[in-house]
């Protein structure tokens, strides 16, 4: 197969430039990535066994290089360490009570509920940003946020020190004996 990357990057080079930037945003990653693709060309141009789907190979390459780009750029732990739930000037003991119990109750969740509920609510992702960084479809994000909101509200509901009312919701707490 007598094939030159040199053309491939002269026939391939603005299309997917355009392709990639659509998919990252960033013109440098889009340039790494670029870059990337085409040394994986050269060095897997022999494997490629049907000259015809050249473009098809070259597209599947790109889609897989971004990805890779994604897994390697997503940080999936949260650290809840040093979270203050709700930033109040008033130091009352009965609100650090409280904000130790949801901070305990958030520990309590599995790691992807509590990825979900710290990216969300403490570090203001949106349902979208979420997504993308755990790499995850924008709906996967959203029902993951609804049932770590779920589990959370039963294990803080739950809590002997709760109360809540008629519909459910929390009316009242009282910090533990100690």
């Amino acid at each position: 197969m007598n094939i030159r990357i040199q053309e491939i990057w002269t026939d391939l080079y603005q299309e997917l430039k355009k392709f990639i930037s659509g998919k990252v945003k960033d013109i440098d990653t889009t340039e790494d990535i670029l870059q990337d693709v085409f040394l994986k060309i050269q060095l897997n141009i022999h494997t490629l066994t049907d000259c015809t789907k050249l473009t098809s190979w070259v597209y599947q390459i790109t889609r897989n290089t971004i990805a890779d780009h994604y897994r390697k750029t997503t940080n999936l732990e949260v650290q809840i360490d040093g979270f203050d739930l709700a930033e109040r000037d008033n130091e009352e003991p009965l609100y650090h009570s409280l904000n130790n119990c949801i901070n305990q109750k958030i520990n309590m969740l599995s790691d992807k509920y509590k990825q979900a509920i710290l990216l969300t609510y403490l570090k203001d992702y949106s349902q979208i940003e979420l997504a993308k960084k755990l790499n995850i479809s924008y709906s996967g994000a959203k029902t993951r946020v609804q049932r770590g909101r779920e589990k959370l509200k039963d294990l803080i509901l739950n809590c002997p020190n709760v109360e809540t009312d008629s519909k459910g919701n929390l009316s009242a707490y009282e910090a533990p004996k100690e």
